[in-house]
């Protein structure tokens, strides 16, 4: 019977082709206008480290006091002399403190003019911690970290620039006119949102990273952070150690926590850490800390842009009045054909197969719409650098996900719209038909 209900579903639509082209259409530019957005939103919104994004989680600790943070909230990332306390205790498993750093890199070769290239500094933990991929070598280790080695990471795409894409471990990468032994070659790695490094540095939706070299070399080689440097009151500074001994703060942590059991325990050592520096005179105020997960830190950090939220309930908005007027067409399609339901009840057609036949009717119509959808959205995709800055509009794409989202959502839209006229279509009543006629 699915077949004959699709026969006459497929008759009916090209009885009215105006009817049957204004309902594809209302369908096609809703579905579309919902799909576009929801590509951006999607692609800004989800989940960068799905792995283990309840098992990291980011430090913060009130350096700044009542009277000068903000709102109550801690400081987003930590200033040196905190930082390099909670690195020295090694409370959790993994940890690591990270910074941006912008250098100029001297490819050799032919190529005889510097480039400028943008990397982090970072302890070794940091690959594991964030499920780095290599395509070869690997990180560095603890001991390279102590001993403030003069290695490097390059990423994939910067190795390519620098080696045309060949196996670079144990050659060497002059770095502001120092030279750094290559260990590793990661593969495309470039979480979106780029969650560990929402303080400071060049955006969460940017490109590829360049390179990562040892915080402690940067340290001893006074690199300078390429992000943010906030400080907070009256601060003079004379030299380089007056700096680092400030309330500035510059330093992004991340710690690596498998349990809820450890979770709470490092939790309590940030606030008994803070609690020693309130009695050694540091802190003039109660221990103020936190302790985010991935999640809960981009929501603390508003990643999401505004714009793309907004632009999602707007276009579900329109969708919404597309369904709408898609029911009225259902109504008066169906209800023309009175006549013939009445007919078919006559002979012997039951509520639920007039019911059937109907539904199945309106999701040919909501494939219809889904195809054409699919072409707006295409279009659509190719266009949202008009709606949204060029980092986040290159993230959206068709894909065979938003390909069957969109097919579905169509369908399953346009019958669900299709329920009450199908109800009025299988209250007509037989006798009165058949006595009018």
């Amino acid at each position: 019977m699915f077949g004959y209900y699709l026969e006459l579903g497929l008759r009916s639509l090209r009885r009215n082709p105006a009817l049957t082209a204004l309902m594809v259409m209302a369908i096609g530019f809703g579905v579309a206008a919902s799909m576009i957005t929801w590509s951006v939103f999607r692609a800004v919104s989800g989940n960068p480290i799905p792995d283990k994004s309840a098992q990291l989680f980011t430090p913060q600790v009130d350096s700044w006091g009542p009277q000068q943070n903000l709102k109550g909230e801690p400081p987003e990332a930590l200033n040196y002399v905190d930082a390099m306390a909670l690195m020295r205790t090694h409370e959790a498993k993994r940890q690591t403190l990270l910074y941006p750093v912008q250098l100029s890199v001297l490819p050799g070769g032919d190529r005889s003019l510097p480039i400028a290239a943008n990397g982090y500094a970072v302890y070794g933990d940091f690959f594991p911690m964030f499920e780095v991929p290599f395509l070869y070598g690997s990180g560095w280790n603890t001991a390279d970290d102590q001993g403030r080695e003069a290695v490097v990471v390059l990423s994939a795409e910067f190795n390519q620039k620098l080696f045309d894409g060949a196996n670079s471990v144990g050659r060497e990468v002059t770095l502001e006119g120092h030279d750094y032994r290559v260990v590793g070659v990661t593969g495309h790695w470039n979480p979106r949102p780029r969650f560990f490094a929402l303080f400071g540095g060049s955006g969460p939706f940017s490109d590829p990273t360049d390179f990562y070299l040892p915080f402690t070399r940067a340290l001893d080689l006074q690199i300078d952070t390429a992000g943010n440097n906030s400080c907070r009151g009256s601060l003079t500074f004379t030299n380089r150690n007056d700096w680092l001994q400030s309330n500035c703060v510059w330093v992004s942590p991340w710690v690596e926590l498998d349990s809820a059991a450890e979770v709470a325990r490092y939790r309590s050592f940030l606030e008994a850490y803070a609690a020693d520096q309130q009695r050694a005179g540091r802190f003039a105020w109660a221990p103020n800390v936190r302790l985010r997960d991935v999640m809960q830190w981009l929501d603390y950090e508003h990643v999401v842009p505004s714009e793309s939220s907004i632009a999602l309930l707007v276009s579900l908005g329109f969708f919404a009045i597309c369904l709408v007027n898609t029911i009225g067409l259902l109504l008066a399609k169906f209800l023309r054909r009175a006549n013939e339901i009445g007919v078919r009840r006559a002979l012997g057609a039951s509520r639920r197969e007039i019911y059937t036949q109907y539904l199945i009717e309106a999701a040919t119509v909501g494939l219809a719409g889904g195809v054409l959808g699919l072409l707006f959205t295409a279009l659509g995709v190719s266009g949202v650098g008009l709606l949204f800055p060029p980092e986040i509009a290159r993230l959206a794409h068709l894909d065979l996900s938003l390909v069957g989202l969109t097919l579905v959502v169509a369908i399953l839209a346009t019958v669900a719209a299709a329920f009450y006229p199908a109800w009025r279509a299988a209250k007509v009543q037989p006798a009165w038909q058949l006595k009018s006629n």
